[in-house]
């Protein structure tokens, strides 16, 4: 339980909480709904995730989704899933929307690889590949990085990678993330972003919000 009063897993092999236990909840709508998803102007999104985890981020962008009649086609990341009947006890259908809970629930029974209609408002396709070897094709708005820290999978954090989330974003796409390391920040700035330093939820003093810049002629 973290401090918000809302649920999160703690990775033995790697040490480390899937989400701040300053609170899970308030986090994630800081860093991706806020200051990703609310960000963006459009009616019609493209969504990348890198970290599918315990569905929290998805689940909220769905929500959000409903709320505000927004169509938003999601794409998750995830080589190592979350066990389903542990991810099935997280509590944030109870506290983002009860009536939601069935959509929580179909995001984790759902097959992987390929892409399902959960509302006539939010596709969803959740993909188990290596982030660092995958291969994509489409064009997102925006990126929600949520891979764990660089202290614990620094291969997910290099300026490589980032260059190919900048190939991946369409023009004036954003890519946020919880993490405001010197060494993310030099990666991103690098990989051709502007990044932008955010106030960062409790526990966290700053986030970081990238753009891909339009440049016209």
């Amino acid at each position: 339980m973290t401090a918000d009063g809302s649920t999160s897993i703690f990775n033995i092999e790697l040490g480390e909480h899937y989400h701040s236990m300053f609170g899970a909840f308030t986090e994630s709508m800081h860093v991706f709904i806020n200051s990703g998803l609310r960000y963006c102007s459009k009616k019609n999104i493209s969504i990348l995730e890198a970290g599918f985890g315990t569905g929290l981020n998805a689940f909220l962008s769905l929500a959000e989704s409903e709320g505000n009649a927004t169509d938003i086609h999601y794409d998750a990341i995830e080589l190592f899933p979350v066990d389903r009947e542990m991810a099935l006890q997280m509590n944030y259908p109870s506290l983002v929307n009860p009536r939601l809970s069935v959509y929580f629930s179909a995001m984790h029974d759902c097959a992987w690889n390929e892409e399902v209609i959960l509302t006539s408002h939010f596709r969803l396709k959740k993909i188990r590949e290596d982030l660092t070897k995958i291969d994509l094709s489409a064009a997102y708005d925006i990126i929600y990085y949520d891979a764990f820290s660089p202290a614990i999978q620094p291969e997910l954090w290099t300026e490589e990678l980032m260059q190919k989330m900048y190939h991946l974003l369409n023009n004036g796409g954003i890519l946020v993330t919880y993490c405001c390391k010197g060494i993310v920040k030099r990666a991103l700035k690098n990989a051709g972003f502007t990044i932008e330093i955010l106030p960062g939820p409790p526990g966290k003093r700053h986030i970081l919000r990238a753009k891909k810049q339009n440049f016209s002629i």
